[in-house]
């Protein structure tokens, strides 16, 4: 744990909402070698938090459904556990992120809440696989909705 983003490890993952390029499973091999770093703030100053300079590999989270109390149901409003976990699930670190999120009572329901999501972004090779395994969720999705109606 760090206070300052100055002081987070040369070359970690970075876990940040506004970078462009999806977090994929092969991000494994540096969040290994160098870590892997998520910013604990409020949603309401994460502009301002993750406009600071930092030196690592900055990558965003695919879609996930949040799963925590303030914000269940909220597609991308992560808890910072939440981020953590989606990132070593991704990479295939499920009991390292079931034991991460079991220290909170509403946890383990995140990797239930997506874990079709989960399982499809682990097979990904690489982010853009990451964004196809996404798009054709919200696709499979559409057409699911369009069923129902």
């Amino acid at each position: 744990m760090v206070n300052r983003v100055r002081d987070l490890p040369r070359g970690a993952v970075i876990l940040d909402p506004f970078t462009p390029k999806a977090f994929s499973p092969a991000d494994r091999e540096r969040l290994e070698k160098r870590g892997l770093a998520a910013l604990d703030c409020s949603w309401v100053h994460a502009t301002k938090v993750f406009g600071l300079s930092a030196h690592g590999a900055f990558r965003c989270l695919p879609y996930l459904v949040a799963a925590n109390p303030v914000n269940y149901g909220v597609p991308t409003k992560l808890s910072t556990v939440e981020a953590l976990a989606g990132a070593l699930c991704i990479t295939g670190f499920w009991e390292q992120a079931e034991e991460l999120l079991s220290k909170f009572k509403w946890g383990l329901q995140f990797i239930t809440l997506n874990e079709e999501l989960l399982k499809g972004y682990v097979q990904a090779k690489d982010s853009a696989e990451v964004v196809k395994v996404q798009k054709e969720y919200f696709s499979k999705s559409c057409v699911a909705h369009q069923i129902e109606k």
